[in-house]
């Protein structure tokens, strides 16, 4: 996890729950588990669901559970397309700032075209996965960012 980029206790917690056979646990469990404090789980679970990596749930006992399940891979690689998609916008309105033919504004525009084939190849393979696998699709929690975003966006000029 940390040579993906995630911080060392981030990590921590993300593998506990994901070797957790349950897949979800409590913040006392986490930090007893993990033998650190609650604010130390709680800044950790605060990262790691704005990167849609963990959700929580309150269970029975009104106690919140962290939750890593079968649908994360899926809402993780899509987030990175939507990152994406973004980048693609915002290279595309760098072009055409610059203008057109400029050598900036062409090497702005092969980032928008790479970075869109990069996406849009990302959120096909994370569809396909989900279909071929089968998670499903009714486990994952509403996303804050809404429905995901035609990636395929403009076609570039040549």
């Amino acid at each position: 996890m940390m040579e993906s980029g995630l911080p060392k206790m981030m990590s921590r917690v993300m593998v506990c729950l994901l070797t957790s056979d349950s897949g979800s646990m409590t913040a006392s469990e986490l930090a007893r588990r993990l033998q650190v404090s609650p604010a130390t789980i709680s800044k950790s679970i605060a990262f790691l669901e704005s990167q849609v990596l963990v959700r929580r749930e309150r269970d029975e006992r009104r106690r919140e559970r962290y939750i890593v399940d079968e649908d994360l891979w899926y809402r993780t690689v899509i987030a990175s397309a939507r990152s994406l998609a973004q980048q693609v916008e915002v290279a595309r309105q760098g072009a055409g700032v610059l203008g057109p033919g400029t050598p900036a504004a062409v090497r702005l525009e092969n980032v928008a075209r790479f970075l869109d084939f990069v996406g849009e190849s990302l959120a096909r393979a994370a569809e396909q996965a989900r279909e071929i696998l089968g998670t499903k699709a009714d486990t994952a929690p509403a996303d804050p960012a809404g429905p995901a975003p035609d990636l395929a966006g403009p076609a570039p000029e040549r």
